[in-house]
C-alpha cells in the first residue's frame, strides 16, 4: 500500500460558516468518492482558505462528515494580488494502491480553473 497525496479545492459564494461546511463537506465526499476510497484510507488532512473566509475551519466539515479520528489542521492561504478569492484548498494523504497517475484530483465550480492541469 502506497501513501498518496489527493489534491482539491472549492470557490465559496460567501463566507458563511454553513456554506462553507456544506461546500467543503462536499469537496470531500467527492474527493474520497472519485478515489474509491473511505475514512480508514485517510492519514491526515491539510485545509488551507483564502485570507477573506473566517467564518469557520474548514476541518469543521470533515469532523461532521465522522472523520473525528484523522488528524487535520487549518493554514491561511497566502495573500497575492489578483488570486482567487474565498477559496479553500486540500491536501489529504491517503493509503492507495492507485499509482499516483490515477489518482483523481478534485477541483469544484470556479475552483476547476485553479489547476486545470490535473482537475477532473
Amino acid at each position: 500500500m502506497a501513501v498518496r497525496a489527493v489534491r482539491g479545492a472549492v470557490q465559496l459564494e460567501r463566507d458563511d460558516a454553513g456554506h462553507m461546511d456544506e461546500q467543503v463537506a462536499a469537496l470531500l465526499t467527492a474527493m474520497l468518492e472519485r478515489n474509491g476510497l473511505t475514512g480508514d484510507d485517510l492519514i491526515s488532512i491539510w485545509f488551507t482558505a483564502t485570507p477573506d473566509l473566517h467564518s469557520d475551519f474548514p476541518a469543521a466539515a470533515a469532523r461532521g462528515l465522522g472523520l473525528t479520528d484523522v488528524p487535520l489542521i487549518c493554514a491561511q492561504e497566502l495573500d497575492v494580488e489578483g488570486a482567487m478569492p474565498r477559496v479553500v484548498r486540500v491536501l489529504a494523504h491517503v493509503e492507495s494502491d492507485k499509482p499516483r497517475s490515477d489518482i483523481a484530483h478534485v477541483y469544484l465550480g470556479a475552483a476547476a480553473a485553479l489547476r486545470k492541469d490535473i482537475a477532473q
